[in-house]
């Protein structure tokens, strides 16, 4: 080897040395954690200004490095950033500092600003500038290689080499696409190298820099170059192809990831805009910004319900679809709960308000999608780690090749030495593996939230594909969570309308729920029900009333007997009634046995088929209750569920799931949230199971808002699509990078003779990152299997 060869042998190992040194080496800044800090605060910031995962990656390494901050989370498809810190040691304003010398900017989300449609990521914004970019990179491109490629086949080479007077206008042109189209990336990546961080945007500007530079060399002094024996070459067309394709990539990736937050711009805009409120005897219309707690408002047929409320007067069917994703529209009555964004079918009425602004249920909705959107999944830490390494490995691959090429490859060799230098440094960009996780997330979780399914984090999307159990509570569940009345049995010569109208007109003064399921059993089947005259409550036995004269006795068979009163002739039915759970009263009327009722917590109509649903899918299915053994045995007979735990106490059903996690299973407990909280935090899943507004955001892992069961098998088939969706795009991702950077390195070149050129490198860098995004996309065709 001559002295040149051994000089740059020296030199780019020095160069490896110092690169792997800058991003590894050097003493870190300490990082507290939360128990460490006194004190600490949570703000979230949107991110403008970033066009690529590792923009986001540098982002979150240069703000855990900082003293004070004890976390940070960040999401490219949401373009926002969650950071803990001390407030003693940092302001929301340092933070931003800190941003903005990265390149990007910073800007905190206060929450006024949470529940308007400024708050989703500007995507049509991002979409706009970089059209523009490219539209004058194109511009300017086409000439450069209209002059390095077109004007040679016809005036030979020489016309676009130096010092052809055409070779200036080949510089202009590039330094305006390089330095105008290309600005933002060379930002980028001058903030993230002077912060020690590492993203895509390095390893793009680092190699058309490269080619940029010697070209602009080989223009001013091509003297230089032949007095050494090398041809003169440029490379303007290579750099201001590059800057072109790469800008098209990202203007197709932003338009392509623009609707990934469409589940919340949708949400957005279900808001109604104002509220027509009452006050002092008169309707105004204003904002539903100025609406307070308590205001009575009115809302008329075809409107959106502005607030979540009570009705107090009138009554209407509701279309809660948007918020529950239940078709059917809901009827209302007086004392009933009302969502706000909800619309009112038919029939005018007036209710009060009970929560506005971010206490709302779509403000609910809208915050545990974004916080959802802005998690990471456990597979993402695998792309997250090496995203961490692969920028200054690549550089050193790329400075290893081209010492190769240069010392060994034929003449010129610098010529080989640098295409092969820059085509690695531009196939390598991690684009495709940072988007393969968050972008599937975002429009798995936005197409949850269309199915009324609420998922608090990417790990909880995660965990549910892997489930072997899933255990119900009973109450609230499986069943309504309510005792209804099932069966009226008359004996005597009344008929059974008539039992039931006076049973219910002597039980409309007692606060039992017994007899609130008597009375509305006997009110849907629009009965005429009186007020007793005299009444008389004998707790744990029944009822003594006077209706229309008659003497009317109802409870338990022990009452009917203190009272003389033969009910032999239902005995058996009551045996039989009470042998499926239910709760039998006898009524007698002046004295005669004249039938019994029957009152039970009934089943969800969707029980069984989700029951059949989660089975299918091939999962054990366990209820648990605090009930007796008799009325337990009697529901999971009725909805086909594989184990029952009865009798079970509330403080003891954690200990029943902990108990099926020992034996190796991976467990989903299911209940309302708020008595069954415990076992909710011990299983490896939590779904809370609501209706209306009444639903425990706070104590699961996934909320199904309409309260059907049918919601769990949904979220564990979306989970299983999400999944498969995020390891396809890792597939591909890895094997981009593991074939492209050998066959740019010239791996191919001695056997084949294939050089990659990077403007081909560019075009596949692009193509996999776009082809990323669209995979993820096709979950926003994902529909349930009932």
């Amino acid at each position: 080897m001559s002295t040149t060869h051994y000089s740059v042998l020296a030199a780019g190992i020095a160069l490896i040395i110092f690169v792997l040194w800058f991003f590894f080496g050097g003493k870190k800044e300490s990082i507290q954690t939360k128990e460490e800090m006194p004190e600490s605060v949570e703000s979230d910031f949107a991110i403008t200004g970033i066009h690529c995962p590792s923009c986001m990656l540098s982002i979150q390494k240069v703000l855990s490095r900082t003293e004070g901050v004890s976390d940070v989370s960040t999401n490219f498809e949401s373009a926002r950033a969650t950071v803990t810190y001390d407030p003693h040691a940092l302001t929301v304003k340092d933070i931003s500092s800190k941003v903005d010398k990265l390149g990007y900017t910073a800007t905190p989300i206060t929450e006024e600003r949470e529940m308007t449609e400024e708050s989703a990521p500007d995507m049509e914004t991002e979409v706009r500038d970089v059209r523009m970019r490219l539209i004058v990179s194109v511009s300017l491109t086409l000439p450069v290689l209209i002059i390095s490629m077109v004007l040679p086949v016809f005036f030979g080479m020489k016309i676009a080499m130096p010092p052809s007077p055409l070779v200036y206008v080949q510089f202009v042109l590039t330094s305006i696409v390089l330095f105008y189209a290309g600005w933002r990336i060379y930002k980028s990546a001058i903030g993230a190298i002077t912060n020690r961080a590492s993203d895509m945007n390095v390893l793009i500007a680092v190699g058309t820099f490269a080619a940029y530079i010697y070209s602009a060399f080989a223009t001013i002094a091509p003297g230089l170059f032949l007095r050494y024996g090398v041809e003169p070459h440029v490379y303007y067309e290579t750099v201001a192809v590059i800057i072109t394709l790469i800008l098209t990539g990202k203007f197709l990736e932003a338009r392509a990831r623009s609707h990934t937050s469409d589940a919340i711009r949708k949400l957005l805009s279900l808001q109604a805009k104002t509220a027509r409120v009452i006050r002092d005897g008169q309707e105004f219309d204003i904002p539903i910004e100025e609406v307070s707690v308590g205001e009575k408002i009115i809302v008329r047929p075809g409107e959106k319900i502005p607030v979540d409320g009570v009705i107090t007067d009138g009554s209407s069917a509701i279309d809660e679809s948007m918020i529950t994703g239940e078709s059917v529209p809901v009827d209302k009555q007086p004392g009933d709960e009302v969502i706000g964004a909800t619309i009112n079918k038919t029939g005018s009425f007036t209710f009060e308000a009970t929560k506005i602004g971010r206490d709302t249920m779509l403000s609910q909705i809208v915050k545990m999608v974004r916080q959802t959107q802005a998690t990471k999944a456990p597979i993402q830490k695998l792309a997250d780690m090496v995203a961490g390494i692969f920028v200054p490995v690549v550089i050193c691959i790329a400075i290893a090749a081209f010492m190769v090429w240069f010392i060994f490859g034929p003449a010129p060799s610098i010529t080989f030495a640098l295409i092969s230098f820059v085509s690695v440094l531009i196939i390598a960009c991690p684009c495709a593996l940072g988007l393969a996780t968050p972008t599937a997330v975002a429009v798995g979780t936005g197409k949850g939230a269309e199915n009324g399914i609420l998922i608090r984090s990417a790990e909880a999307l995660e965990t549910a594909r892997k489930l072997t159990a899933v255990v119900l509570d009973k109450t609230g569940t499986i069943t309504r969570g309510e005792p209804s009345l099932t069966d009226v049995i008359p004996i005597t010569c009344i008929d059974r309308d008539q039992l039931l109208t006076i049973a219910a007109s002597a039980e409309k003064a007692s606060e039992h729920p017994i007899a609130g399921a008597i009375v509305k059993g006997a009110q849907s089947q629009k009965l005429q029900i009186s007020s007793p005259t005299r009444f008389e409550a004998f707790p744990g036995g029944g009822i003594r009333a006077t209706v229309d004269s008659k003497n009317i006795l109802i409870g338990t068979s022990k009452l009917m007997g203190e009272n003389n009163i033969n009910t032999s002739a239902l005995d058996e039915s009551a045996q039989e009634l009470g042998s499926h759970g239910k709760t039998v009263m006898y009524v007698a009327v002046d004295g005669e046995c004249a039938g019994l009722l029957a009152v039970a917590d009934t089943v969800k109509p969707e029980s069984i088929p989700a029951i059949a649903r989660l089975k299918r899918l091939g999962l054990k299915v366990v209820m648990i209750t605090g009930d007796n053994k008799q009325t337990a045995n009697a529901v999971a007979s009725e909805v086909g569920v594989d184990e029952v735990m009865a009798e079970v106490l509330p403080g003891d059903k954690s200990a029943a799931v902990k108990e099926i996690q020992r034996t190796g299973g991976t467990v989903a407990m299911v209940g309302d949230g708020i008595n069954d909280s415990p076992a909710l935090a011990q299983a490896d899943l939590g779904i809370a199971i609501g209706s209306g507004t009444d639903i425990a955001i706070e104590s699961s892992d996934i909320t199904l808002i309409s309260g059907d069961l049918n919601g769990v098998a949904t979220a564990i088939e979306l989970s299983c699509a999400t999944m498969a969706n995020i390891k396809k795009n890792l597939f591909f991702a890895f094997i981009y990078n593991t074939l492209g950077i050998p066959i740019a390195a010239g791996a191919l070149y001695p056997a084949l003779g294939i050089l990659l050129n990077p403007m081909i490198a560019s075009v596949a860098m692009a193509a996999s990152s776009l082809s990323v995004v669209s995979n993820a996309l096709r979950l926003r065709k994902f529909v349930a299997r009932h």
